[in-house]
Parts: structure tokens; C-alpha cells; sequence
């Protein structure tokens, strides 16, 4: 007799996948024929049996990928698109767009009120969080126009008209390097008028605004929680953000426009979780020799549109003792001489303890060499390129450029890290 194929990993809680079984647990099952009901893109790509799912015939749907979703269009996602816009014009649908920083920019239809429902999820799942899951609260967000809302970048939009449910979306355009004085006045007078609980962000955007009220010599004690999301912190940001909010826990949160929240952790601890309610997260093996460290497929979960089943999403995280660690896109990865995976974490490692800027970028230029812009106060610590060459690995040059600005990608996102495309 045959053997039953062995179970694919996920880094969801034993009982958010239910009890075990020789197949697919009961909820993956039940979600994923629910996605095949919900949406005819699947059945057009994998039709699935009738028969209980069993591990290798889940393996063999194929995974989504975000070249996938520009080629067939959001269109394909639905039966009669028509209906699609009816839904927009009665308000029970909406739409996002991403904000293209791994290809082009997608459109992201959701059903009304479902990113506010993951988002209290999301929020359930940290207990740093879950108080305000329920409750009115004050809150600011700073973040790429596209990630934060719908805002055009291109109006100057007073006051009223960016607060919204007790939160304000602080910023206009998208890089924060070249707010001009004036902009940083009314963005900290604005944080000062609100006295907000949570500050919602960019790390780069957080900690360029911590510089401007650093700078402007005012306080903002309301402060109690600071959420790191829309991009990969360095613990560079961390501590400066730390400096101007004193006492403020950091909350990692992780997600993307077209999947919603999937991670939720301490800042820098290595203890992120998946968010149960909101996706499954499938483990799959990156690299021989990297036993901890995988792709992640996620699945979203109670999403009636534009369901994704099985979506790559380009990230790559390392099991820890305590949890996961978000390693960062794939791209923004690199291989040194003996192996190991650099990322932005073994880069916050090396830099001396004394060494302290706004933002920083790790550009490789050749195959041995790169170069380190930093925007800071003052010059960098002697030894600081020498330490980065050690953590790039054996051979490796670093340069060193103190930059009064770095520039962003047209999305207003920032890579921390930036290897040579192979």
C-alpha cells in the first residue's frame, strides 16, 4: 500500500490548521474550496476533485505569483466584471493599488469593510495591539501615498480632509527627503494637535520624522505605540525613532496591499506570528543547507475578493526560537563567498555601537565591491567600512558616502540592502 504523501509546512498555530489528519486539515480544505467557488481563476488553472484533498494533489495547484496577476489583469479574478463595478458604484466593493515595487503597480479589489476587519485581527493578535482593536483611538500614519491612502499626491489637502476615524495621513507626496521645511512644521504641528496613541509608518518616513521633532525641540508624550510596517526597518531607524518617543513600544507588522496583514511581532525580537485569521502561511524550502530559512506561499482567508491561493509573495523568513524573522524580498538578499544569507539584520549587526544615522543603503556595485550611503549628523566611526566588509564576507570593499538624502523608488519605498541582480 502506498504511503500518504508527506504534510507541507506552515507557520500557522497547530490549532489555527485544526486537528491532524492524513490529508489536508479540514480548514485549509474548506478555504480553499471556498477560494475555488469564489473565484473562476482557479479552476481555469488547477481544477480540483471532489474527493478529500490529499498532500500532493495540494502541492500540485500552482502557485500565484505576482507576474501571474498583471498578465491575466484583476479581471480574471471574477466571473462577470460587470457586476465587479455595480459592487463599486454600490459602495460593496472596493479597490486599492499597489504600489509596484517589485513590478508593475496591481489593482487590488476587497470587499467593504474586509481591510478593516483583518486590520482588527491583526491587532488581536499582538498584545500590545489588541486595546485598540475595539476601542476609538488616535492614530497618524506616515507612509508612501500609495500604501497610506488614497490621497492624490498631487493636491494639497487640508487638515480635515485627511482624518479619518480618528486617524490623519500626514503626508502628501512620497519622499520624505524632500519635504521641505515648512512641510516637517505642519506634519509635527499636526502630530502635536492630534496627541495620537499610535504612530502608523514607514520606518525611513518614522525616523526622518523623529529628526524633524528632534530638530524642532517639541515632545509628543501621547505616544505609546509605534507600528514599523510598508517596509523593512534597520535598527538604525528603531533607536531613532526610540530617542524622540521614549517609552513607546515598536510593533513589527507585516503585510502587503494585495494579501492584507500576515505577520505581527515585537520589533527586532524574532518572535513575528503569523496572523492566524487573516492567511494561512506555507513553509517551503529556499536554499540547501538553510534549514530555517524558507519562502512563504500565504492563503488568504474569509475574503470573498480577489482571494489569493497559494500566493508567493517574494519574502523570505528564518525560523527562530521564538517565532520568525522577516528576512526581507529575495532580491535584497545576498550570498557571501561561504554561504551564509546577508541581510539587513547581519548588517545592523556589524555597525559599532557608537555609529548612529537617519537611513542607510548597501549598494553593491561589482562583484567585491559596495557602497555604504548613510545620512547622519556627523561622519561615520573609523572602522565602520571594515567591519561591513567582514559581514558581506571574505574580499568584500565597502565605500563610504555621507548623503544628505537617499533617493527612493518611484513606489516611495526605500531597499535597505541592494545586491546586483543575478
Amino acid at each position: 500500500m502506498e504511503s500518504p504523501a508527506p504534510a507541507s509546512v506552515f507557520a500557522n498555530a497547530p490549532e489555527a490548521l485544526g486537528a491532524v489528519r492524513v490529508g489536508v486539515p479540514a480548514s485549509l480544505e474548506q478555504e480553499i474550496r471556498a477560494i475555488y467557488r469564489r473565484s473562476p481563476l482557479y479552476g481555469r488553472r488547477f481544477p480540483l476533485h471532489n474527493e478529500p484533498l490529499q498532500w500532493s494533489c495540494y502541492r500540485e495547484i500552482p502557485v500565484l505569483t505576482k507576474q501571474e496577476i498583471l498578465d491575466r489583469g484583476h479581471t480574471a479574478f471574477f466571473a462577470d466584471y460587470a457586476e465587479v463595478e455595480r459592487g463599486f458604484a454600490a459602495k460593496k466593493l472596493e479597490y486599492e493599488h499597489t504600489s509596484g515595487s517589485t513590478a508593475r503597480p496591481m489593482t487590488v479589489v476587497m470587499e467593504d469593510g474586509w481591510w478593516n476587519a483583518q486590520l482588527r485581527r491583526a491587532y488581536r493578535a499582538h498584545p500590545q495591539l489588541a486595546p485598540y482593536a475595539d476601542r476609538p483611538y488616535r492614530k497618524a500614519v506616515l507612509a508612501p501615498i500609495g500604501c497610506s491612502s488614497n490621497l492624490c499626491p498631487y493636491e494639497d489637502h487640508p487638515f480635515p480632509h485627511r482624518y479619518f476615524d480618528g486617524t490623519v495621513y500626514l503626508n502628501l507626496s512620497s519622499d520624505p527627503f524632500i519635504f521641505a521645511a515648512a512641510e516637517w512644521d505642519r506634519i509635527v504641528l499636526e502630530l502635536q494637535a492630534l496627541k495620537p496613541e499610535v504612530i502608523e509608518g514607514e520606518p525611513i518616513y518614522l525616523s526622518l520624522l523623529a529628526r524633524a521633532v528632534k530638530k524642532r525641540r517639541v515632545r509628543v508624550p501621547s505616544v505609546r505605540t509605534v507600528i514599523l510596517t510598508y517596509g523593512k526597518a534597520s535598527r538604525q531607524h528603531s533607536r531613532r525613532i526610540a530617542g524622540v518617543f521614549p517609552g513607546a513600544a515598536q510593533v513589527d507588522l507585516y503585510g502587503s496591499t494585495e494579501a492584507g496583514y500576515i505577520f505581527v511581532g515585537d520589533a527586532f525580537a524574532d518572535n513575528q506570528r503569523v496572523i492566524d485569521g487573516n492567511a494561512f502561511v506555507e513553509l517551503v524550502p529556499w536554499r540547501p543547507g538553510l534549514a530555517d530559512v524558507f519562502q512563504i506561499n500565504v492563503t488568504t482567508r474569509d475574503r470573498e475578493a480577489m482571494p489569493l491561493l497559494r500566493y508567493f509573495t517574494g519574502d523570505i523568513v528564518r525560523r527562530t526560537p521564538t517565532g520568525y524573522r522577516i528576512l526581507g524580498r529575495e532580491r535584497d538578499l545576498f550570498f557571501s563567498a561561504d554561504g551564509r544569507v546577508v541581510s539587513a539584520h547581519e548588517i545592523d549587526a556589524a555597525m559599532p555601537e557608537e555609529f548612529a544615522c537617519w537611513h542607510w543603503s548597501l549598494v553593491q556595485g561589482s562583484d567585491n565591491r559596495w557602497d555604504f550611503q548613510y545620512v547622519a549628523d556627523g561622519p561615520a566611526p573609523a572602522g565602520l567600512a571594515q567591519a561591513l566588509a567582514a559581514a558581506l564576507g571574505e574580499g568584500m570593499r565597502v565605500n563610504l558616502f555621507r548623503r544628505k538624502f537617499i533617493r527612493p523608488a518611484a513606489s516611495g519605498k526605500f531597499a535597505l540592502l541592494k545586491p546586483l541582480a543575478r
